[in-house]
């Protein structure tokens, strides 16, 4: 088990081209603080989606300097000139910007018109958002999930550790389905035994096995030995995280 606060990209083994972020329990987060490690890093990043998500807050839209929101930091850019705050101290030479289809009525946006392979080709890496959960921590997929973009080179499987330990239809995005691949009923408790049997399952059936697993959320875990749990159950090495949102 490897636990990271910083480095994700190193953490996840991202490499440039498409990372495709699914599951739940905070995939907006990872979302917008990889793409500004990368972009730190000197990358040029893209974010977006192949389902809906509000926009990142903070990020340029389609590159230009029209904003979807009024903070005063754009990525890319100092605060100030001369300004030695952290966060412009940490940036070298990237960029990062977001793209999508913004829907008026739900202040979402879809995927953007041009296919995200062809956006690949003009950017070091471009991260999307592949995946609905309601914002809950825990979920199981329907049949037409999760939305993988052609050509993805890297696939992170997020997991929200705040739903261990709770009943599963508290917690749990489609409880229906997740019940049926661990065999329990929507009141019995989302361990983390049953959680990583649903996701083997899913990554078994789905043709997923070299997504990186991310247990997202460990400082809210009352019992710190459920992480280890779950990682002994899914057999398999796990990143750990507690990511903040912003």
């Amino acid at each position: 088990m490897e636990t990271t606060s910083g480095n994700l990209a190193s953490a996840l083994k991202i490499e440039p081209g498409i990372t495709a972020i699914i599951g739940s329990g905070g995939k907006s987060t990872l979302l917008k603080t990889l793409g500004l490690e990368l972009m730190r890093a000197g990358g040029r990043v893209l974010l977006c989606t192949a389902t809906r998500m509000f926009p990142v807050a903070g990020v340029p839209w389609d590159g230009s300097s029209r904003r979807l929101d009024a903070a005063p930091w754009k990525p890319g850019g100092l605060h100030v000139p001369g300004c030695t705050c952290e966060a412009c101290a940490g940036m070298s030479h990237g960029s990062i910007c977001q793209a999508g289809v913004l829907d008026p009525e739900t202040g979402k946006l879809s995927a953007p018109a041009e296919p995200l392979n062809e956006l690949a080709q003009r950017f070091d890496y471009v991260l999307a958002e592949a995946d609905g959960s309601k914002r809950l921590p825990l979920k199981a997929h329907a049949a037409w999930e999760p939305v993988i973009p052609s050509g993805t080179a890297n696939i992170v499987w997020i997991v929200g550790a705040s739903g261990l330990g709770k009943p599963v239809a508290e917690v749990v995005h489609r409880p229906e389905l997740f019940c049926e691949r661990c065999g329990c009923e929507p009141t019995d408790i989302a361990t983390p035994e049953r959680v990583a049997q649903v996701l083997n399952a899913e990554m078994q059936a789905l043709g997923l096995s070299t997504a990186r697993v991310m247990l997202n959320q460990v400082d809210t875990l009352s019992d710190p030995t459920m992480a280890d749990r779950f990682e002994a159950a899914l057999g398999r090495p796990i990143v750990t995280s507690s990511l903040q949102s912003s």
